[in-house]
């Protein structure tokens, strides 16, 4: 039996307060392979030059929900066995991921390859996307875990590539009991995970790349690699690309991957070139 496979396409911004993640959700769509997997535009307000509010600790809060559940409408009412996303911020993942744990229960594994955790909320930095793993876990915003079903199992979620995770990650996670590995660590050995997915009987995997996981001296399209904005690169990730194409193609060989999400693409280049060429007069006329 044909397994149906979605593509979403949320070019959502207000998770990460930055209108550049829109093109660089867009722009993903546009890069990936063509194949008959429908793409389907999840409706996201477009930044009009206002500022988000902080409403109760988290900017725009009142959209994201609200792109929370269009999300979510649209994912129930195609039933899909895989999604494949394409955003935005990381909180795009929320919807998509907490379906699929409905789905396929505890056969399902998550495997978040993030340079950060996205478990807690970090203190004087007041953007969603900073809590999406937290959520699906049941913790997180009490809003917005509230939308999860069925939380995901804390032994089904395995963090890959994580860097410098602060005091606040470390306490969740030995709480929690959850997994993780380092990129130095899979540059090494896979088993890590590999035995995690046996351990846990997992048989599906849902995956979460955002891009900042990758070293931005390697990869330039990145938050962090703003050339623009001096940036701390302590907390950046250091994969590299060999790396990360050798983890996608293991983990697709060690279980069916239901779920993709890639987020987080900050194209710098794309961006300042469109902006440019929307002050070209013959080509604003």
């Amino acid at each position: 039996m044909t397994k149906q496979t979605i593509r979403l396409l949320i070019p959502q911004w207000q998770g990460g307060n930055n209108p550049n993640y829109s093109f660089g959700a867009e722009l993903l769509a546009w890069l990936a392979p063509d194949n008959d997997q429908p793409l389907i535009h999840v409706p996201v307000q477009a930044y009009d030059g206002t500022p988000l509010e902080n409403e109760n600790g988290t900017y725009g809060r009142k959209q994201l929900l609200e792109q929370l559940e269009a999300a979510q409408h649209i994912i129930y009412a195609h039933k899909p066995d895989r999604i494949v996303m394409f955003g935005g911020d990381c909180l795009v993942e929320q919807a998509p991921f907490a379906y699929l744990n409905e789905r396929y229960a505890v056969e399902l594994g998550l495997v978040w390859i993030d340079a950060h955790s996205d478990l807690v909320r970090i203190v004087g930095y007041d953007y969603g996307h900073t809590l999406p793993l937290g959520n699906l876990l049941g913790e997180g915003d009490e809003e917005f875990a509230k939308h999860v079903k069925v939380p995901l199992k804390p032994e089904n979620v395995f963090i890959a590539g994580l860097e410098a995770p602060t005091e606040q990650d470390t306490e969740m996670i030995q709480r929690l009991g959850i997994k993780t590995a380092g990129t130095q660590e899979l540059m090494n050995s896979m088993d890590s995970i590999k035995n995690w997915i046996k351990q846990n009987n997992i048989k599906h995997l849902a995956i979460h790349l955002d891009l900042d996981v990758l070293d931005p001296k390697a990869f330039r399209s990145l938050l962090f690699a703003n050339p623009e904005v001096p940036y701390d690169f302590s907390a950046a990730g250091t994969m590299q690309f060999p790396q990360l194409i050798q983890l996608m193609k293991e983990l697709s060989e060690e279980a069916d991957v239901v779920g993709l999400g890639i987020t987080e693409h900050m194209p710098w280049d794309a961006i300042h070139l469109k902006k440019l060429l929307g002050e070209i007069p013959i080509l604003s006329k």
